[in-house]
């Protein structure tokens, strides 16, 4: 997870909504992503989980960017997606064939549980008690995030002692 080139403590809420803009974006994309790979290995459960977790992160992402627009309309950008990576984006190791839907679960609750920390950690180096809010907010609504995945996760039947590793074929020479 970083953030370069961004100074918390001249953050404005325009360039603090753009960043967590982005950061759904950035998570929404990579939901979608192993949503893809999943349904290519044929395991239709995590395909499913991570579907659902794109669809959060989009209706997330447009509620903060409703908020921009009713604020700033269509004022330029200055945070781009060059200054972001891995926020709340589950990581590329994350997903992988024969994924268990307890494991799907618990990819997404680490995402959720990095992108918490790093609103909690960006927060005493904010000066702007507006951006202070919004990333307070923020931080908040991972909490959120945490509690419903967990809430899945609770939903699913016990897992199996055996992973589906233990039953995948070796990668071979073509």
């Amino acid at each position: 997870m970083s953030v370069q080139g961004i100074d918390y403590s001249r953050l404005s809420l325009r360039d603090a909504l753009d960043m967590a803009i982005l950061i759904e974006e950035e998570a929404q994309e990579r939901y979608e992503e192993f949503a893809h790979q999943m349904t290519i290995h044929h395991s239709p459960e995590p395909a499913a989980f991570f579907r659902f977790m794109a669809g959060n992160e989009a209706r997330h992402g447009e509620q903060l960017a409703e908020r921009r627009r009713q604020l700033f309309a269509d004022a330029p950008r200055t945070v781009t997606r060059t200054m972001l990576w891995d926020v709340e984006a589950p990581d590329y190791d994350a997903a992988r064939a024969f994924m268990s839907p307890h494991e799907a679960m618990r990819a997404a609750l680490a995402s959720e549980k990095k992108a918490q920390a790093f609103f909690a950690a960006a927060l005493p180096q904010l000066d702007d008690p507006e951006v202070k809010a919004l990333f307070a907010e923020l931080c908040d609504e991972e909490v959120a995030h945490q509690d419903l995945v967990q809430a899945e996760l609770a939903r699913l039947p016990a897992e199996p002692e055996e992973s589906r590793d233990d039953f995948a074929d070796e990668p071979t020479a073509q």
